[in-house]
């Protein structure tokens, strides 16, 4: 049987071993789509192209390293951190290349940019989540209950709405911290920007 017939499960496992037929595999069911995402966000094909290309070499690279819950939650959300720190280079770049650019008004573009990809890259690792984890962050984060609220809700004691809150700020700070994200960001995007 064919790796076509594995189901993301089973063809992380094989990546996690090694098999190169499984990393295939992914990279065949996955390639296009995560392309589409790319685009999404930056429209010049031949970028969209390499961050895609880069994180599919990242995959097999960091193969041994990676947690994944969902394959396509996973990829979009590597894709998505790609093309923040593709945008994020660019405007250095223009920073020092146009030296008569107003600074604020670079700078204020550079905030919104930040935050709305941070915003993505955190759906998407919520997106990963366990569903309670993922469920207490939604009433959390984008409902803006209080924890008395979510344990209603939920049906689950106050005591475990904070301790699945905080595990799941841990989560994202975590995978933020690994793609180079500065602390005082993801606090800013967690805390202030909600």
């Amino acid at each position: 049987m064919g790796y076509g017939q594995y189901t993301d499960e089973e063809l992380l496992q094989g990546l996690k071993q090694s098999k190169k037929g499984a990393y295939n595999e992914i990279y065949s069911r996955y390639w296009k789509k995560m392309l589409i995402v790319a685009l999404n966000h930056n429209e010049d094909s031949y970028i969209a192209k390499d961050i895609v290309q880069e994180v599919f070499i990242d995959l097999w690279e960091k193969r041994h390293s990676y947690e994944v819950q969902s394959l396509p939650a996973f990829l979009a959300t590597a894709v998505k951190f790609q093309v923040f720190k593709y945008y994020r280079k660019e405007q250095r770049r223009a920073l020092l290349a146009k030296e008569n650019y107003v600074f604020d008004d670079l700078y204020e573009e550079e905030e919104k940019l930040h935050a709305r990809f941070l915003k993505d890259m955190i759906d998407g690792i919520v997106e990963e989540m366990p569903e309670k984890c993922r469920l207490v962050f939604h009433y959390s984060r984008n409902l803006g209950l209080k924890n008395e609220e979510i344990a209603e809700q939920a049906g689950i004691t106050k005591k475990t709405v904070e301790n699945t809150l905080n595990r799941a700020l841990r989560i994202i700070r975590g995978k933020l911290k690994n793609h180079g994200i500065p602390l005082l960001t993801i606090v800013q995007v967690l805390f202030l920007r909600k």
